[in-house]
Formats: C-alpha cells, sequence, structure tokens
C-alpha cells in the first residue's frame, strides 16, 4: 500500500509527486509551461489524455540532416499525472509531469546499481548543434531530484565540439537544445554517479554527428547514446566502418518515432538499437507493465528488417536475412513520459518527452551501470546471452504497424522487433 506524506511534509527528492485532484493536474500543466491543459469533465469524467508534438529538430532544417527522435507533451495528463490524481497527493506549482529517476530505476529494477554503481564511467551524448543553457539546466533537474551535482568544474560534466573544443561551439539551436536536456536528463536519471560527456556536432549530417561519435570515443567515453536517426542508404556500410565499429564500447541508438520501417544509425550492426514502450505502474510484483508504444500508423517505435546492413552474428531471429531492429527497449511514449528541465528558447521549466530519444540514453545508462565492457566486445551482444532470462522484462503485447512477418512489427513472447529481447530488470543483461 503506498503511504503518502503527512499534511504540510515536502516529498523527499526524488520521490513521485502526486496531485490531489485531476483539476491540480491540468493546473500544473499550464504553470509548468505546457500551453493549455485540458482539464477533466466536472461530472467525473477520465482525465484528458496527453497530447504532444515533435519537437523542432525531429524535422530537419537543411537537406541531409537527420532527425531527432523526441516529442514534447504540450496538454492534457500524462500517466504519472492520472496515478498522482489516484494518490491523492497535491504537489507545488510549476513541479514535474514526467516519471523522474525513482519511477525509472524502479521500474527496470536499478535503484540499489544506481545508488551504488557508475563512479568513474562516463556517458557520452551525441547531438547536433549547441546548447549554450546544458550544465545550467543539468543543474536544475539534479537538484531537484536530489541528484549530486554534475559541472564542468567538478570535472563531472564536460562539454565539447565534434572536435574536442570547449571553447569553440557549434551555432546553438532551440530544438536540438531540447533533445539535448532530454539525453542529458535521462542519462542522469539512470546513472547519477556517472560522468557525462555532451560531444556537439556542428550540424545535423551523418558525417559530422559521426565524427562526433568518434570524438566520444577517443575522449574515453565507454558508453555513448545517439537519439537520432533518418533513412537508411547504400552509404551505411561505409558509415558503419567509419564511426560505429567500436569494439569495448556500448553505442545506443533510438529505433526512431515513425513505425514499423527501418532507419539508420539503429541499423548499424554495431550498435544496441533501441525500441521503445508505453510504460505504466500496476498492481503486478514489479509494479509497473509495458506496452509497445504505439501512437498511429505515423507515430511509434520504430522496428523493421535493414536494406543494407549485415545481420550480426548474434542475432539469430529468421524473419529478416539482414540486420534487424530492435534490440532491448526502454520507455518512449510520450503519454507515458519523462520529466526534463529546460530554458533555451522555451519558457524555462518543466517538460514532459517521449519518443526513442529517451529509450536511447537509458539503455547507454544501463549499460554503464553494469561496467565497462570488456576489451574487443561487442555490447550490442550482451543482452542476446540474457534472453528469455529475468534480466529482461519481455514486452509481449502491441504492434507498430503492418508488415508482412509478424514479429517485425508485433510483440510476441520472446524476440520481436518493437521491443526487441525486452526491457531491463536490473544490469545483468547488459554486462559482457
Amino acid at each position: 500500500m503506498r503511504t503518502t506524506p503527512a499534511a504540510g511534509t515536502p516529498a523527499a527528492p526524488g520521490r513521485r509527486r502526486r496531485l490531489g485532484t485531476v483539476f491540480a493536474a491540468a493546473a500544473t500543466l499550464a504553470l509548468a509551461g505546457f500551453g493549455t491543459a485540458v482539464q477533466a469533465d466536472t461530472a467525473g469524467a477520465a482525465p484528458a489524455t496527453a497530447t504532444w508534438a515533435k519537437t523542432p529538430c525531429a524535422t530537419p532544417k537543411h537537406q541531409g540532416e537527420l532527425a531527432c527522435n523526441s516529442l514534447r507533451v504540450t496538454g492534457g495528463l500524462t500517466a504519472f499525472q492520472k496515478q498522482q490524481a489516484a494518490d491523492g497527493i497535491t504537489p507545488k506549482a510549476a513541479t514535474p509531469s514526467g516519471y523522474g529517476p525513482s519511477d525509472l530505476q524502479s521500474a527496470y529494477g536499478l535503484t540499489s546499481a544506481a545508488a551504488s554503481k557508475g563512479s568513474g564511467e562516463t556517458i557520452a551524448i551525441v547531438d547536433a548543434y549547441n546548447d549554450p543553457n546544458a550544465e545550467a539546466d543539468l543543474a536544475k533537474y539534479r537538484s531537484y531530484y536530489g541528484l549530486s551535482a554534475c559541472t564542468k568544474a567538478s570535472g563531472c560534466f564536460k562539454q565539447v565540439s565534434q572536435t574536442g573544443s570547449t571553447t569553440s561551439l557549434p551555432t546553438s539551436d532551440a530544438g536540438w537544445s531540447e533533445e539535448i536536456s532530454l539525453d542529458l536528463d535521462m542519462a542522469s536519471a539512470i546513472c547519477p554517479n556517472c560522468n557525462i560527456l555532451l560531444v556537439e556536432a556542428k550540424s545535423a549530417t551523418m558525417t559530422n554527428l559521426g565524427t562526433a561519435v568518434n570524438e566520444a570515443v577517443s575522449l574515453g567515453a565507454k558508453y555513448v547514446s545517439n537519439s537520432y536517426g533518418g533513412s537508411e542508404s547504400s552509404s551505411d556500410t561505409s558509415y558503419d566502418s567509419s564511426y560505429f565499429n567500436h569494439p569495448g564500447v556500448a553505442i545506443t541508438v533510438s529505433a526512431g518515432d515513425s513505425g514499423y520501417g527501418a532507419e539508420y544509425p539503429a541499423a548499424s550492426q554495431y550498435v544496441t538499437a533501441v525500441g521503445g514502450t508505453a510504460l505504466s505502474e500496476d498492481s503486478t510484483t514489479r509494479g509497473w507493465s509495458e506496452t509497445v508504444w504505439n501512437t498511429s500508423s505515423t507515430e511509434g517505435t520504430g522496428s523493421g528488417c535493414s536494406a543494407y546492413d549485415p545481420k550480426p552474428s548474434w542475432q539469430t531471429d529468421t524473419g529478416c536475412a539482414k540486420r534487424t531492429i530492435a534490440d532491448v527497449s526502454a520507455v518512449a511514449d510520450p503519454a507515458t513520459g519523462v520529466s526534463v528541465y529546460d530554458s533555451y528558447g522555451v519558457t524555462a521549466g518543466w517538460y514532459t518527452f517521449g519518443g526513442t530519444s529517451a529509450s536511447s540514453p537509458i539503455i547507454a545508462g544501463v549499460y554503464a551501470l553494469a561496467g565497462t565492457p570488456s576489451s574487443g566486445s561487442h555490447p550490442a551482444q550482451f543482452p542476446y546471452a540474457a534472453a528469455g532470462t529475468s534480466a529482461l522484462n519481455d514486452v509481449t503485447s502491441g504492434s507498430n504497424g503492418s508488415c508482412t512477418t509478424s514479429y517485425l512489427c508485433t510483440a510476441r513472447s520472446g524476440y520481436d522487433g518493437p521491443t526487441g529481447l525486452g526491457t531491463p530488470e536490473g544490469v545483468s543483461a547488459f554486462t559482457g
């Protein structure tokens, strides 16, 4: 049974803030800068479901650029807020309206590991353009949730260009700053003891983003998260060898937000392709349940069969002769989204985000908690050794579209395209 704080007692940092009424939840959205919140019917109708829109970086500005895989809630109530209303706790105004670190750690069996592991490990976040408020916004997120400070001065946080410069950074961009805030906050939520390296490409082309990946590895990161993608091309196998073939480094990539269909670099044979789920609290022993994230025929987690990339030896599914997407998954549905603090180009405050841009840094964080990959290993292979065990939560319901080979777009017991082998239950499936 849940307990609620005594009247007048503030909730401890990192704990879920619950709403006392549905009206309060809607008001919180408006105060937090989400636009006009949709209020519930006073006669007792169900709370309005969250609405959202693509972040600006999800629509490339220039030909040849890749898109980020994030969406931002603009109104209505998230799953987090609906649960708050049910639990009868009223928060202060302008507080987070999505899942925070304690929620995510609980959902994925990481509470103990997050408290004790990750020290000395570095998670690299690769994105395009510059977020001038990255350090300050990260500080807001970590302070609110009671996480230790992570600053440039302490050496915990570092922000560089694709060439490693700390002073000559790319042009600032509000859309990509939203993506950067999401990525930094998710890495913090899962591995609060980790160092964070933000590598900013000068544009969102594969060449520049790939150069940023190489820079992240050269600077010592053993975990590199990439929350972007685009259409496959015949050049992808050359990009594989140029940018993603880094044995002993766990490279995670978002599977995409456009429903069934393969995109690159998630299709790279050398990366861990991360699909997306809808995550909700329930009364099971785990306390959480997940289904495939799917909003419509054009929005949901990506998955599919690559047209170009060869199948890695550890993938054994028989319905796709080449690389199958995804490998594993984590929360991505904006309706069950995560809290993020952002201030550049928007009203400074708390926002709720979804998209597989959330799931990629979450999985990078899990790899970091699991410890440094063995020299020469391909960390994308690690979860396959744990397939069918309690180290992964098998997601068995939902689909992300229509396809000829059903498991490529429909969840089932065991491996499937939308959710891969499942979601983390602790760190043992990410060790090797």
